[in-house]
């Protein structure tokens, strides 16, 4: 069946399954609708922040399910109970009486590139981004996991946390991030120095107590804390400004070595790149700066997989999140992972942001069984 006007992307499956209804993420949303080996994944809906972009998602879903003739067997949604995509897949489950499955995010950013290239076997999974919301609770962003063959998954590892300070405000605005970085280092005293910030004393008040200054593991914010490092933004106007200017300065400076004692890999899992933000603060030269960030950042990240491949005997890694979008890491990282005989899979049909959520989500519950004994 050819998806026309119905949905933005048909992607052929590898093999059938019950029909499924997945409801997506909070930002970039959209839904996907499974009929046999075929998952049809709409047309981006937006961030679920105004009511019109609410009644948007409940239509297209429904939409989806007419015009397709699909009674699906399984409602799917983000593990975040708050997000409207999560309350109305509950709600529509409830209604027909099926059941509703939660899929933690970063599991579906992997499962959707996982469905694109028809793997039905366990793979390594790097999935970075901005934020989803953990298994244990806490803000995720930057995870390494071991997707398996039957809708689960383990965290075998993260990016080290960093500190918001003033919680979601500091997504907006990298001088908090590059604060809580030099707060990491030791270097809290150089706060309210080097950033002209009104809010400079109590964001290093916050840092300092853990008041308001929750943790993530989000890679975007150490994207954040590296450009605030280097100044080369303070507060953004829109998503990812931070980062992309960033990938801006490093492809007008052109490649640099890595700085190959600029990160650590712990025992636990744990992926340190302090050692390397503690150089970026001392860099005078921005675009420098930025190159060295995005080679430093490339090594360690092939680094800490190939390290997770000799741990589980998996050859395969698929590579999602949102900071994919950035061509240099999206290029360089595949080359690097190759180099050491690694298969790198990337997204193709769906973008690696959160517009593949539900196809992930889909594909987690197609091979879940949840849906196979309604």
């Amino acid at each position: 069946m050819v998806a026309g006007d119905i949905a933005g992307t048909a992607v052929k499956l590898p093999r059938s399954g019950p029909p499924v209804l997945a409801c997506g993420a909070w930002l970039k949303n959209t839904v996907c609708v499974t009929q046999g080996d075929e998952a049809f994944v709409s047309r981006d809906i937006g961030d679920l922040d105004s009511m019109e972009r609410c009644m948007a998602l409940e239509e297209t879903a429904l939409h989806l399910l007419d015009r397709l003739n699909i009674a699906p067997r399984i409602m799917v949604h983000d593990v975040h109970p708050d997000f409207f995509s999560s309350r109305f897949a509950a709600r529509l489950a409830a209604e027909r009486d099926i059941p509703v499955l939660a899929v933690q995010h970063h599991h579906a950013h992997i499962a959707a590139v996982m469905a694109e290239h028809g793997i039905e076997q366990p793979v390594l999974g790097l999935a970075l981004d901005g934020v989803g919301l953990g298994s244990d609770g806490t803000a995720w962003g930057g995870e390494l996991l071991c997707v398996d063959s039957i809708g689960g998954f383990s965290r075998l590892g993260h990016l080290q946390q960093l500190a918001l300070a003033g919680g979601d405000r500091a997504a907006r605005e990298p001088w908090r991030m590059a604060a809580s970085v030099l707060h990491a280092l030791g270097r809290g005293e150089e706060i309210v120095g080097r950033f002209r910030q009104p809010a400079a004393t109590m964001v290093t008040h916050m840092l300092a107590t853990g008041l308001n200054a929750p943790m993530t593991s989000s890679a975007g914010r150490w994207f954040d804390a590296a450009a605030g490092l280097l100044g080369v933004i303070d507060v953004c106007g829109f998503e990812a400004q931070a980062a992309i200017a960033l990938e801006k300065l490093a492809q007008q400076h052109g490649p640099v070595a890595p700085s190959m004692d600029g990160f650590v890999l712990d025992p636990d899992g744990c992926l340190n790149l302090l050692p390397l933000m503690d150089t970026l603060a001392e860099t005078r030269d921005a675009a420098y700066g930025a190159a060295l960030f995005h080679a430093t950042l490339i090594e360690a990240l092939a680094q800490w997989l190939e390290a997770a491949s000799r741990q589980t005997g998996l050859t395969t890694a698929a590579l999602g999140g949102g900071c994919f979008l950035n061509a240099i890491l999206s290029r360089e990282l595949p080359i690097r992972l190759n180099q050491s005989g690694m298969r790198v899979l990337q997204a193709r049909q769906v973008p690696p942001n959160d517009g593949a959520i539900s196809l992930g989500q889909a594909w987690v519950a197609m091979q879940s069984g949840v849906a196979t004994c309604v």
